[in-house]
């Protein structure tokens, strides 16, 4: 298994203690977790690089799955075997790997986990746009190669600060070459088992104030679609309910359906359980799986779990076990997770674990039908 990390492209590492895979290591597979370049050094273009420069990160995350094919029977490993997964940015790389030539036999399944397929790349004449002002920042005299790290970090900081997504993918018509839901749409992703989901809450303590006042001013916010939020109390956790399924929840259905249609294993989760001891001030919940899927205890991000919170975590870790397998993740003891081509998907809360028809089926086909076609 080859873990991708997240961060928007801009931050994180796969050194991070919560991407410990010893848990995974002890059912018998083999983790490798990989770094790859971010902010500037990642996704910077600019008329001056060598083609324009640009994607950088995905160029790491294909030589380090090279590195695999050469590399992993020295460890015990099958190189025809290989499973990547992520999420966020992490997932959104692997969709991308997934749409990318130069990544097609590198792997023969995915998890994608929190993956806002419907986010708009940016196209080069952007991408290089963001360039010119990043050397600017620079000073137009300055050496690139030579320049101090520091400076280096603080002209990608003054941008970040202009804008969160001024250092991402780019389609740079070689490693990319479309968006995501345009490129499965047309069938041009590798044809691979796939697990695909995001959690019934997908805020993060990073930049939500924006978030709240976007939604407010989209003009997506319509009587009748508070009528569809009407349990929901309090404008901020509307906003949230809305951020989520405009952002991930119907994004994750669509690819998933696209995926289905072309005839390839697919699952689709949602992951609404909350840890008992935060079941009180849930916070932000981007990224809440992780630790039930790694099962790391103690470390930034991931407290202590009650002995309830690790019968959940086992059941999940071993579904992804059961899929790095063999491309199914059900298996003995587990609740029996339906294929996504009827439209079914497992429902992870604090009740229980079953497959199920979607319960958010009529929000998310309001959202489609208001700007998701």
């Amino acid at each position: 298994m080859v873990w991708i990390h997240g961060g928007g492209f801009v931050r994180g590492t796969a050194n991070d203690p919560l991407f410990d895979g010893a848990r995974l290591a002890q059912a018998g597979l083999i983790v490798v977790t990989v770094n790859y370049r971010l902010g500037a050094l990642g996704w910077l273009a600019h008329p001056a690089l060598p083609d324009g420069g640009g994607n950088y990160g995905l160029m790491d995350q294909i030589a380090a799955l090279n590195w695999v094919q050469d590399n992993i029977a020295a460890f015990g490993g099958d190189r025809s075997n290989v499973t990547v997964f992520g999420s966020g940015a992490g997932a959104t790389s692997i969709a991308l790997l997934m749409l990318s030539a130069p990544a097609r036999d590198l792997f023969q399944k995915a998890i994608l986990q929190s993956v806002p397929g419907r986010a708009r790349l940016r196209s080069a004449e952007e991408a290089e746009a963001v360039g010119r002002q990043f050397a600017a920042a620079l000073g137009p005299t300055t050496d690139w190669r030579a320049a101090e790290l520091r400076r280096v970090l603080a002209a990608e900081r003054q941008l970040l600060e202009q804008s969160p997504r001024s250092f991402a993918p780019m389609i740079d018509g070689r490693l990319v070459t479309e968006d995501l839901v345009a490129g499965f749409t047309a069938g041009h992703q590798i044809r691979i088992p796939l697990i695909i989901g995001s959690n019934d809450d997908e805020t993060s303590s990073d930049g939500w104030s924006d978030i709240e006042k976007d939604i407010a001013s989209s003009g997506i916010v319509t009587d009748e679609m508070r009528q569809l939020y009407a349990d929901v109390v309090g404008p901020s956790d509307f906003a949230a309910r809305v951020y989520t399924d405009k952002v991930f929840s119907e994004p994750v259905r669509r690819l998933a359906r696209l995926h289905a249609s072309s005839g390839a294993p697919t699952f689709r989760y949602r992951f609404a359980y909350v840890p008992e001891a935060r079941r009180a001030n849930p916070e932000g919940g981007h990224g809440r799986e992780l630790q039930f899927v790694f099962g790391a205890e103690g470390v930034p991000g991931a407290g202590i779990l009650s002995r309830r919170d690790r019968e959940v975590a086992g059941r999940i870790r071993a579904y992804w076990i059961n899929f790095a397998r063999s491309g199914d993740p059900n298996g003995a003891g587990l609740p029996r997770w339906d294929a996504a081509g009827s439209d079914r998907l497992l429902l992870i809360t604090n009740d229980g674990i079953a497959s199920g028809d979607d319960p958010l089926a009529k929000r998310l086909d309001r959202l489609e039908n208001e700007g998701g076609k």
